[in-house]
């Protein structure tokens, strides 16, 4: 049978799957666990797989095995069979990739299936333009030698395709470094690179992590357009709002296994294993729009586009939240620990100057946090930087704990320095991999002093027992501890020198929902312990409404709206708010629909 069919047990013909698993495993030499086994699945041409479960669980492992790349210490059984399901492709029984030789899968690789990478950064070359990286794949996967600018014409077009622009704008793209793009267009240009040759199968491994919603939403709707062409996608990842909006079907694991399967709106309303259940009950959701929605059992999209922006307070309203426990006592306290007004922030070169950061004023007082949100490139981290004296302010005001942070020198920046805990995007860069987690933790009192070498002992014990980890961990280094636990280490040394403001900076977006629930769990419960002001920046509309007391929504380095978060995630004022706030997947496969539909009719 031709023309990638199959013959079902009915009678009538199926689509053949682009990529086939049947008993595939990985292990890797000196273990005695399987980190992936008995996985079968099949990839189906125009339909999109979901592959979810938490880090740990053996997806990438079980892709990458299938694919031939994972390290030399890795040992792959069963079988991986790719066929081309294009009309006209060879009427061949498919390639097996299982024990294929170098040659085999450099010419499978890219040609009938292209692979995006969850780290942009780190996938793309940082000492090549995106043309050269993407008409290297052109001219690998040619069948003839094509001129210069006939690969160049196909560079564009890709980029295009891919959402980046058109005409100087894509051209200004196809001619950037890596470093010069937002983390939306390297995600895009790492799509236009795993489809240089057009292959059937995509594999996109954690493709949005760490990309702000909008961003996010760009991506899927991109993915959604390349399976609508007829490309068989495996999408992996770890957030079921992704896998809501996008996917056709899902595939749960756990532990190297697969433990759920079906589709995706069945599995969704009637999960059957704990685990399944447990990662959808982790899922944080927007309870602001929750609480927002009328009692007549109308749909919660239907409640956020009917609730009226008249209710909504003024954009720079600080609508006060009644605060407990610690943070009360250190909330009456009369002076914000954090003071900003008509802050800006410009960076230049010998080329560009780039206004990251406009007239922006706001404060956090003791015992408050305040969520900082708005799309990559709006000056979030920026700001955060401004506050530790790491980014130089052109005007304007930064105050932290009654320190003037502009123009101030080393000397002067200490007492802030020693208020202020910071705890960064990814652990695994933040930590440094040569130093165990009881010395990181114990460095904050190195440097600043005040503590002998028993003391920071007893101090460390202290710290990992706040953040529930155990007292031995302190002699472990960071590639032996998993993700939330590195995670929670960067909690404790944020925390050692007891700190009035604490910038949790992206701290939970490259953590699986589960791990980032407990994460988020400690945060609140130390918050409310221990009284400090937090500056939470994260581009997860979700999780900001589940910790922050006031937020501010900010758009190309201004502020656009601000309020406390209910009012200002159900009722926003601004479009730019309203914009932000459409796009957050929801893990609803039917409303997400709805979402999706309503998003593009408003487009």
């Amino acid at each position: 049978m031709r023309g990638g069919e199959q013959q079902s047990e009915s009678g009538r013909t199926a689509p053949t799957p682009a990529l086939s698993l049947r008993g595939l495993g990985v292990s890797f030499a000196g273990t005695v666990e399987h980190a992936s086994a008995d996985i079968d699945l099949d990839l189906v041409p125009g339909r999109v797989l979901a592959l979810v479960g938490e880090s740990g669980s053996g997806k990438s492992v079980t892709a990458m095995g299938a694919l031939g790349l994972l390290p030399d210490t890795a040992v792959v059984i069963g079988s991986a069979v790719v066929t081309d399901p294009r009309p006209g492709a060879p009427d061949a029984p498919g390639t097996q990739l299982v024990g294929a030789p170098r040659q085999v899968l450099d010419d499978v690789r890219g040609r009938l299936v292209g692979t995006i990478f969850q780290e942009p950064t780190t996938a793309l070359d940082p000492l090549e333009t995106i043309a050269s990286q993407i008409g290297e794949a052109i001219r690998a996967h040619a069948t003839d030698r094509p001129r210069r600018r006939r690969v160049y014409a196909r560079v564009l077009e890709l980029l295009g395709r891919v959402g980046l622009g058109e005409g100087e704008q894509v051209e200004r793209v196809a001619r950037s470094y890596p470093h010069q793009l937002s983390g939306g267009q390297l995600q895009r240009a790492c799509i236009a690179l795993a489809m240089a040759a057009d292959p059937p199968v995509l594999i996109a491994d954690e493709p949005t992590t760490a990309l702000d919603v909008t961003v996010q939403a760009g991506i899927l709707d991109l993915l959604r357009e390349l399976t609508d062409s007829g490309v068989a996608v495996l999408l992996i990842t770890h957030d079921m709002g992704v896998v809501a909006d996008v996917a056709d079907d899902v595939a749960v694991m756990r532990q190297g296994r697969i433990v759920e399967r079906g589709g995706t709106r069945e599995l969704f309303a009637h999960p059957h294993h704990p685990y399944t259940r447990a990662l959808l009950d982790a899922v944080p959701r927007l309870e602001s729009l929750r609480r927002a929605a009328p009692a007549d059992g109308a749909s919660q999209d239907e409640a956020t586009a009917a609730s009226p922006a008249t209710t909504a307070p003024d954009a720079g309203a600080d609508i006060p939240t009644p605060i407990t426990g610690a943070a009360a006592d250190h909330a009456s306290q009369a002076e914000p620990v954090v003071e900003i007004d008509g802050l800006n922030v410009v960076y230049r070169s010998h080329r560009h100057r780039v206004h990251a950061v406009r007239d922006v004023s706001l404060r956090i007082g003791a015992g408050e946090v305040l969520g900082l949100v708005g799309e990559s490139g709006s000056g979030k981290s920026t700001i955060a930087g401004t506050l530790t004296g790491l980014v130089p302010i052109a005007a304007g005001s930064v105050r932290v704990c009654g320190v003037e942070v502009a123009g101030a020198g080393r000397r002067a920046l200490l007492p802030a320095r020693r208020a202020t805990g910071v705890v960064y995007q990814n652990p695994a860069s933040s930590l440094n991999p040569r130093r165990t987690a009881g010395s990181a933790i114990a460095e904050p009192m190195v440097v600043h002093g005040g503590y002998d070498s028993g003391a920071r002992r007893a101090r460390v014990r202290e710290l990992l027992e706040a953040v529930r980890l155990p007292a031995d961990l302190a002699d472990r280094y960071p590639h032996e501890m998993s993700g939330g636990q590195r995670q929670r280490v960067a909690i404790a040394r944020a925390l050692a020198l007891e700190p009035r403001l604490v910038i949790a900076d992206e701290p939970t977006s490259a953590l699986d929902v589960s791990v980032q629930a407990v994460v988020l769990e400690l945060l609140r419960e130390l918050q409310s312990e221990l009284g400090f002001a937090c500056l939470f920046v994260s581009h997860d509309l979700a999780v900001v409404d589940s910790l922050a007391t006031r937020t501010v929504v900010l758009s190309q380095g201004r502020v656009v709206e601000q309020g406390a978060t209910a009012q200002v995630l159900a009722h926003p004022r601004q479009e730019y708010t309203r914009r932000l706030v459409a796009a957050v997947p929801v893990p609803d496969p039917d409303a997400q629909a709805r979402r999706r539909a309503a998003r593009r009719q408003a487009a």
